[in-house]
């Protein structure tokens, strides 16, 4: 198939593009490089690469012409960001769906759209179900919602095949340690390699649905040669639910070491417990076994110290 990856030279692009690639899938990544890396691509050959954002929608015209399906990845991430810079977060994040949609359409392409479970917000019950209330408490969440809003609009509007996956808190290869809005997992394993300490948001009672990137990429996969077109949309997490304190507890293992951590206080909009009931999910996907997480962090651990300088000069 010919695929288009937007944000495909980020984090869970990389790992998706190189995947897709060795599958002799024909890929376009349209990345504008905010937070994604041009090296991260360096060694693939056969990927044409559109350099632009998905707020332009000639670029996307241009870049999913002859596509069967546009992964879309492409985002404006971090919660706190998007309370501090609300409106470039709904640029991207929502009128940039619609441009991916409305590109999608013109060329008769399927979408898959990466959200996120930041969309459940304020409803605090555990675990997460798909059909459970929703009530954003950040511009992220909101203009998350607003993609899937769009989605199941564009779908029954005018027939676009989409399939809507919520990504939970994803972590692995690739993922960037080193600006200011890094996620915990690789912004801990760098500190913890360098001797740093672990900036810790709160006590660490936090729990988080952590979710190892490899599952996510074989989950997508499975959807892309199933050539699946789901009504509702899946959450994309195994049921872990695993707390910070845990997160440094594991480090500590891995690295051989007690690691210093630094307490802050707690951050706006923060939301204490995460956690995905994995059903919908695994009867859509029963072929996929999660990767455990103590196995996880390790390989990621090990990535970082063979990669994390690379990645960290950015």
């Amino acid at each position: 198939m010919k695929i288009a990856i937007t944000g495909g030279a980020g984090f869970i692009g990389t790992n998706l593009t190189r995947r897709l690639v060795s599958d002799e899938h024909e890929v376009v990544v349209v990345d504008d490089f905010s937070t994604g890396l041009k090296s991260n691509l360096n060694f693939l050959r056969k990927v044409e690469l559109v350099t632009n954002s998905i707020e332009s929608l000639e670029a996307l015209q241009y870049a999913l012409t002859g596509s069967d399906l546009v992964i879309h990845l492409a985002a404006r991430g971090s919660v706190q960001r998007s309370v501090t810079h609300p409106l470039p977060t709904h640029g991207v994040n929502a009128t940039g769906t619609l441009n991916v949609l409305e590109a999608a359409r013109q060329v008769g392409a399927s979408v898959i759209f990466s959200s996120s479970s930041s969309v459940y917000g304020a409803n605090s019950e555990l675990p997460k179900t798909e059909t459970m209330w929703i009530s954003p408490l950040s511009p992220y969440a909101a203009s998350k919602l607003a993609g899937e809003g769009y989605c199941a609009a564009y779908a029954e509007s005018y027939g676009v095949p989409t399939t809507v996956f919520r990504f939970f808190n994803i972590f692995g290869p690739w993922q960037r340690p080193d600006h200011d809005y890094a996620a915990v997992i690789p912004r801990w394993i760098w500190a913890a390699l360098n001797d740093q300490p672990i900036l810790l948001d709160g006590d660490g009672t936090q729990t988080r649905d952590f979710t190892y990137v490899d599952d996510v990429i074989e989950t997508i996969v499975s959807a892309v040669d199933s050539g699946l077109n789901h009504p509702q949309p899946i959450n994309l997490a195994f049921g872990n639910r695993v707390s910070l304190l845990e997160v440094i507890a594991e480090l500590e293992r891995i690295v051989g070491r007690k690691l210093r951590v630094e307490t802050r206080p707690r951050r706006a909009a923060d939301v204490p417990h995460s956690q995905n009931e994995p059903t919908l999910l695994k009867s859509v996907f029963p072929e996929i076994e999660p990767v455990p997480f103590a196995q996880a962090l390790e390989q990621t651990v090990e990535w970082m110290r063979t990669n994390g300088p690379a990645v960290h000069s950015h």
